[in-house]
């Protein structure tokens, strides 16, 4: 595991550089450096094939540890400089350690490591902004931010920053308890007010935010003093203790603000686990810990989001040793299963991939017929087999992985037949090139895929071929912004890790928050609405089967996967839950960060 540096290397290499010709590096060494100047000038996909040779140069030296390919790996960065005269970008500065040079004051290397930070590195997305109001499915926020209440290892809601909390049936009001000397990283004191602010800010219209729909049943906040709080709901919701998990904002620094466009929202201060120390953008978010954290200090010194986009270069850092953890996709992840100094997590998630119709768009009022054929034309299994390793299971619902599962609704499992009859029983007909028509218009629609996630990529290309064989004529479209308005449908990805209210209710009752579809269907709206107001399982279980049966009946997507999250991580780094059952985009992973540690 690597120590603390003074620097954060960003792989700067001077623009038209010459090697020394004198230096002849090892191999896979010389392919890393020849891979940094081909990088800046060939197209993408020039350079991901590049990256997958390039890994493949680096795991022939597999005999080698890792810490010491990430030492020639610098070392081979800092001869290169100097042979080009020696400067990197302005502010782009490294001061790499190898754990051999003397300190200033010349202490041995071995002595003056005993007192150098620990730190974590980890292969992370890019972020505009960190914005847990407003965001769904950060893996930051859990660092930097708290609820009033948490989760624990078994997905179970149990106190946060609430140390406990009161439930009047007769009221519906739910009254929480706050612990005494909780501080925001700037030394002020965490209360009540804040938490009113923050669940009334997400409440209001005008922000915009896509988890209101979460608190519509709030009819009135009370604030009794600095550590207590009641919120009294105009009828029961069962799922309100999962959903005050929210992360609670400071009032003192966004009071008048614009909960949208603050610039709070680049250098935000929570009550988390760990403290914002930089934000390099586009290169690294850093993050130092809280020592006056309510749970205690956390026992990493310091963790470090690098913004790492591409899965080919994560994994090839993590070879390296410039990241310490990363989730990959399953193909890249495949490799580290036999390799030495890594561990493979290969986690479930609540997590489904599926075509989501965009009902707004005008093709699918007249073809919404011929949505239960889309359904029925894609080999679920197939997709998994090829795209995810296996990895995974057919999807049919949102529920699958929720105890309130149905699993007696329509699977719609793969039938090419039974899609072409649907097809010729709505009146199309097979065209001369392959795809049916219908009044004039052939058959078919684009799924649009926003760039920089190859499963998702990789998923709707294989769906879009099986649909192709079956004479829909669908295509891929992956553009760099997602139109949600303009598109004709999309590559979604919802999950439902909590209470089944967490991703239903928003996300197909009409008109919510996080409802892209459009879709309405007013049956669904009162299974939904009936399903929250109970807190007995079997009552909920009824109002949920009936909303999966209706939903497959009249379907918003065309279900396809769900997938597993494939974290890999320095064999070094202990305390990771492996049962925990993740989120979207495999949120959840940091839910303990503060216990984690680093082995040597």
């Amino acid at each position: 595991m690597r120590r603390e540096k003074t620097g954060y290397d960003r792989h700067t290499t001077e623009k038209g550089c010459k090697f020394a010709q004198t230096i002849l590096p090892p191999p896979h060494l010389k392919a890393v450096w020849v891979g940094k100047q081909i990088m800046s000038e060939v197209r993408k996909e020039i350079r991901e094939r590049f990256l997958s040779f390039l890994f493949t140069e680096i795991r022939k030296g597999k005999h080698m540890k890792k810490k010491m390919v990430a030492v020639l790996l610098a070392a081979g960065l800092v001869i290169s400089l100097a042979a080009c005269g020696g400067t990197s970008e302005t502010g782009n500065t490294a001061d790499v350690k190898t754990g051999n040079e003397e300190t200033a004051d010349d202490e041995p290397a071995e002595e003056a490591e005993n007192t150098e930070e620990s730190t974590l590195t980890y292969g992370s997305g890019d972020y505009t902004r960190i914005n847990p109001a407003m965001d769904e499915h950060c893996e930051i926020n859990v660092l930097l931010f708290n609820g009033l209440t948490a989760h624990d290892a078994d997905d179970q809601v149990v106190p946060g920053l609430a140390e406990s909390w009161d439930y009047d049936e007769d009221t519906y009001t739910y009254t929480f308890h706050i612990r005494d000397g909780i501080k925001w990283h700037d030394g002020e004191p965490f209360t009540a007010d804040d938490v009113k602010f923050t669940i009334e800010a997400i409440m209001d219209p005008d922000n915009g935010s896509e988890n209101a729909p979460n608190y519509e049943d709030v009819q009135e906040i009370t604030v009794t003093d600095d550590q207590t709080i009641a919120f009294k709901l105009a009828e029961p919701n069962v799922a309100f203790l999962e959903y005050m998990t929210m992360a609670i904002l400071p009032k003192h620094l966004l009071d008048g603000e614009d909960m949208q466009e603050s610039d709070f929202f680049r250098h935000p201060i929570g009550t988390g686990p760990y403290k914002l120390e930089s934000w390099d953008a586009g290169q690294s978010i850093v993050m130092v810990k809280n020592e006056d954290y309510y749970l205690g200090s956390p026992k990493i010194d310091k963790v470090i989001f690098k913004i790492v986009e591409d899965d080919n270069t994560q994994a090839v850092q993590l070879q390296s040793g410039e990241i310490d953890m990363a989730l990959l996709d399953p193909k890249n992840a495949q490799s580290f299963k036999d390799a030495e100094d890594y561990t493979c997590y290969d986690m479930t998630t609540s997590d489904y991939r599926g075509i989501m119709f965009n009902f707004g768009n005008d093709y699918w009022t007249e073809n919404k017929d011929i949505i239960p054929a889309v359904c029925y034309g894609i080999d679920r299994q197939a997709i998994i087999d090829a795209v995810l390793l296996g990895q995974g299971m057919p999807a049919y619902g949102p529920l699958q992985r929720n105890i309130y599962n149905d699993e007696n609704v329509e699977h719609y499992d793969y039938n090419p037949e039974k899609a072409k009859e649907i097809l010729e029983n709505a009146g199309c007909t097979m065209g001369d090139n392959g795809f049916y028509e219908r009044n004039g218009e052939e058959i078919g629609f684009v799924i649009s895929v926003m760039s920089g996630e190859q499963d998702r990529i990789d998923i709707a290309q294989a769906a879009a071929q099986q649909l192709q064989e079956i004479g829909i004529n669908c295509t891929v479209d992956i553009p760099a912004q997602m139109d949600w308005g303009g598109q004709m449908a999309c590559l979604i990805g919802w999950g439902s890790p909590f209470d089944a209210d967490d991703h239903t209710y928003k996300v197909f009752g009409t008109d919510k928050g996080a409802n892209y579809s459009s879709y309405s269907n007013e049956k669904v709206d009162e299974y939904l609405s009936l399903a929250r107001q109970s807190d007995d399982p079997e009552v909920r279980k009824e109002y949920y089967g009936k909303f999966q049966e209706e939903l497959a009946e009249d379907p918003a997507y065309a279900f396809i996967c769900y997938i597993d999250a494939n974290y890999v991580a320095d064999s070094g780094i202990q305390g990771i839950s492996k049962d925990t059952v993740l989120g979207h985009h495999g949120v959840g992973i940091f839910w303990n960060i503060q216990d984690w540690t680093i082995e040597e």
